[in-house]
């Protein structure tokens, strides 16, 4: 019997609160899940990229994915699916991540490429690496490839293809890279039913759906999920033109995230939704809204009330 894969929908990549002294606000935290739960999202990604996983040790992330999966399973979400980010410099310690993701409740694994030896990391090397990891994991994993934290490493459809024929517990990855040709191949060289391609932001929402996406796993649904599961409903229902006005307002939304870094996605999703505030763990250190630009806000402003009337 195939492993299953992630189901279709909206996945939140969520961030991580931390209080002013960097211990984790767990309190925020939960209230986010919840908001993004609320919000009819499909699961969330914990400890990615917008998590801070880099930032956080073994402890933590255990102590995270477990009190994440017991509030989801007392509020009634016991199907919303939990992705864990779970990537080291090593096999051996990404399998220890995978192995305390799943004691503490999570359903997929999903895994960058190691990047400290990057000019080590060719094809072979890279497509050994998952492999490796897939035969011993204790999840089925998903292959993240995202050039902007691998120092520039960009996994091919090739390497992606191949390593999800030939071993059936790699049953998804996430193209954060943003090349939709590359998404293309690989949903309509794998079989949908066993194999879930992601696009990997909310820029190309809409595209990657024609382009045969699982839905998404987008940083801008931490703050309008509403508005994210709006666009995949009319796209379902063959609306394009609505979904297409919708996606619109997500591409300038999102390039203007872009500028403000985890930090200021957290600051955003305080001063709209009242709770959290804008510190990262250092370096990346703490932002305040007043210290964001009109220009960065003003698209950010129209996606938020577009979702308070959803």
């Amino acid at each position: 019997m195939a492993t299953k894969k992630p189901a279709f929908g909206v996945y939140t990549p969520l961030v991580t609160f931390f209080k002013e002294d960097e211990s984790i606000d767990v309190d925020s935290t939960l209230a986010h899940a919840k908001r993004m739960a609320d919000g009819g999202v499909a699961g969330l990604v914990l400890q990615g990229s917008n998590g801070e996983a880099p930032h956080l040790d073994h402890v933590e992330r255990k102590f995270l994915v477990r009190a994440v999966r017991d509030h989801l399973n007392q509020l009634g979400y016991t199907g919303l699916q939990l992705i864990v980010g779970c990537g080291a410099p090593s096999v051996r310690e990404t399998l220890s991540y995978i192995s305390e993701a799943k004691d503490s409740g999570a359903d997929f694994a999903l895994v960058l490429p190691p990047a400290y030896w990057v000019a080590a990391m060719n094809p072979a090397v890279i497509e050994s690496f998952f492999s490796d990891v897939a035969t011993h994991s204790e999840l089925p994993i998903l292959i993240y490839n995202f050039p902007g934290v691998t120092g520039g490493i960009d996994i091919s459809s090739d390497s992606i293809i191949r390593l999800a024929q030939s071993n059936a517990k790699i049953i998804g990855c996430k193209l954060t890279c943003g090349n939709v040709g590359k998404l293309q191949r690989v949903s309509s060289t794998l079989s949908a039913d066993s194999f879930a391609a992601f696009g990997g932001k909310s820029d190309f929402f809409l595209p990657a759906l024609v382009a045969g996406s699982n839905g998404i796993i987008a940083a801008l649904a931490n703050i309008v999920p509403k508005l994210h599961v709006e666009v995949l409903r009319r796209y379902e229902q063959g609306d394009l033109k609505a979904a297409q006005g919708l996606q619109s307002k997500l591409s300038h939304a999102d390039g203007a995230l872009v500028k403000v870094g985890i930090a200021g996605v957290k600051a955003i999703v305080s001063e709209y939704f009242g709770y959290g505030t804008g510190r990262g763990r250092k370096p990346l250190g703490n932002i305040s809204i007043s210290s964001l630009s009109q220009e960065v806000m003003s698209p950010i402003q129209e996606v938020v009330e577009l979702e308070r009337t959803l």
